[in-house]
């Protein structure tokens, strides 16, 4: 069989089954685990079915759309803390600097702040500010840009230029999936410009991510696996093996 006759019958088994595990495809079509993982990837991107944690759904079960981040943030809550609570053992010392990234892990991360911990802190997150602005400890520079209502993150060129010219510490980035293809990874082109901001202007990059964006591309790639210092989950990632992250340089904490 070849690969596109495959992929046709993958993308109709997951419409009539509603969903497929990776394993129970390779087991059906003979091939391996990492044969279906690229061919999942292939039909996502043609939006004939969604990638998720371990196989696939058709494409009309989940919106194509960014979730709101009032939705985001009850999503997999619990696995957000012990993510954002794993991340803060990268946070400098006394008189460093950070950036946080928009989002609901992120946001948590910067809820964790040791209260006593004197920080320079970076951010285009509205809420994030919000939540910093209070903390004497924390010199807060709230980025410039057009605040999306989706993610409530400013961005724009102005965004990435003001980033241009500042150097910090550590950056704390969030991602929407994270493939050792198209490496990390967002829907929105102006999000994905702010994220590789952030990258470039850090000495060391940590995303922080649950497994389920692990194995899936988003539209905009914003940073290659070896980009990226260090990326902290919920459980060790299937989709991409560890040793793949090992090749890139990439430390990878369970939390």
């Amino acid at each position: 069989m070849y690969a596109e006759e495959r992929q046709q019958a993958i993308a109709q088994l997951v419409v009539t089954r509603g969903r497929v595990s990776v394993t129970d495809l390779a087991e059906e079509f003979a091939v391996t685990t990492e044969t279906v993982r690229r061919d999942l990837s292939a039909l996502d991107r043609l939006r004939l079915v969604r990638r998720v944690h371990g196989g696939a759904v058709p494409a009309a079960s989940l919106s194509a759309m960014e979730s709101r981040l009032d939705e985001r943030d009850v999503t997999r809550a619990r696995e957000k803390e012990r993510i954002a609570l794993a991340a803060t053992r990268f946070l400098p010392d006394d008189g460093g600097t950070i950036a946080i990234d928009a989002g609901t892990t992120t946001a948590r991360l910067a809820g964790l702040i040791p209260p006593e911990r004197r920080l320079t802190a970076f951010t285009h997150g509205v809420p994030i500010a919000a939540a910093l602005a209070a903390r004497a400890t924390i010199d807060l520079h709230l980025l410039p840009g057009r605040v999306r209502s989706t993610t409530q993150a400013a961005v724009g060129s102005i965004t990435t230029q003001t980033l241009e010219r500042v150097r910090v510490d550590v950056a704390f980035i969030g991602t929407n999936g994270i493939t050792a293809e198209h490496g990390f990874s967002t829907p929105d082109s102006e999000e994905a410009a702010v994220k590789e901001a952030l990258v470039r202007a850090a000495r060391r990059v940590v995303v922080l991510a649950d497994s389920t964006k692990v194995g899936r591309d988003t539209t905009v790639s914003f940073a290659e696996l070896g980009d990226v210092d260090v990326l902290v989950t919920d459980c060790e990632p299937e989709a991409v093996p560890l040793a793949t992250f090992a090749a890139h340089g990439v430390e990878v904490v369970l939390a």
